[in-house]
C-alpha cells in the first residue's frame, strides 16, 4: 500500500493521538519495507518477523518522540529496524557462547527424568497443574531449574517468606494428591523448600 506524504502525515497525526486504526494504516504501508531492511540483518525471516514487530511496538510506544522526516516516519522505522537486528544477533552470540561454557557430561541426570521413573509422566503432570499458577512456578523453579526459594519468590513478585509457606504447602498438595513422599525428585525438592 503506497500512502502519500500528505496521507501519512495525516495518519501519523491521529496515530500520535492514539488512533489504532491510523497505525494499522501505517504499518500496512511500511511493514514489507522494514521486513525487507531487517531480513538483510538477521539469521532467519523468523528473526526478521520478531524484529519488525518489535520495531512497530516501539514506533507506537515512542510515537510522541518519533521525528518524521520528510513526511514518513519509515527513516525512523529503518533505523530502529537496524539496532534492534543489531541487538538481536548479538543476544543470540551471548546466548550461544554461554551454551558453549556449560559443562558437558553424559553422567548429569535430569530431575525430571527420575519423577518419571518413580511415577508416571502424566500423574506428575496433573499434579502440577492441579497447583494453580503461583505454587506451580515456585515448585518448578526450586525442584527443577535449581533456584532458591529465595531467587523463586524474587521471580514471581513473592516475598520470600510467602514463598517459603506456599511453596511448603504446594508440597504437602503434591504429596497428597500423589500419595508418594516427596523425595520424587530427588532431594530437590526439599532442598528448594529449606533454602
Amino acid at each position: 500500500m503506497m500512502t502519500s506524504i500528505a496521507d501519512e502525515t495525516a495518519l501519523w497525526s491521529r496515530a500520535r493521538t492514539g488512533d489504532g486504526r491510523a497505525f494499522a494504516a501505517l504499518f500496512d504501508a511500511h511493514r514489507d519495507r522494514a521486513f525487507r531492511h531487517a531480513i538483510r540483518l538477521v539469521a532467519s525471516a523468523h528473526d526478521a518477523e520478531d524484529v519488525v514487530a518489535a520495531a512497530f511496538f516501539e514506533l507506537w510506544r515512542k510515537r510522541d518522540l518519533v521525528p518524521v522526516v520528510d513526511g514518513s516516519v519509515l527513516p525512523w522505522l529503518l533505523v530502529t529496524t537496524t539496532n534492534l537486528a543489531r541487538n538481536s544477533g548479538r543476544g543470540l552470540r551471548r546466548y550461544r557462547a554461554a551454551i558453549d561454557r556449560l559443562p558437558r557430561s553424559s553422567d548429569l541426570t535430569d530431575p525430571a527424568d527420575t519423577a518419571t521413573e518413580r511415577i508416571g509422566r502424566e500423574e506428575l503432570l496433573d499434579a502440577v497443574r492441579s497447583l494453580g499458577e503461583p505454587d506451580a512456578a515456585l515448585v518448578l523453579l526450586t525442584a527443577l531449574e535449581g533456584f532458591t526459594s529465595v531467587e523463586a519468590a524474587e521471580a514471581l513478585g513473592l516475598s520470600p517468606g510467602a514463598a517459603r509457606v506456599r511453596l511448603h504447602r504446594a508440597r504437602k498438595r503434591l504429596q497428597g494428591r500423589l500419595g508418594t513422599p516427596l523425595d520424587l525428585l530427588g532431594s530437590t525438592l526439599q532442598e528448594g523448600a529449606a533454602r
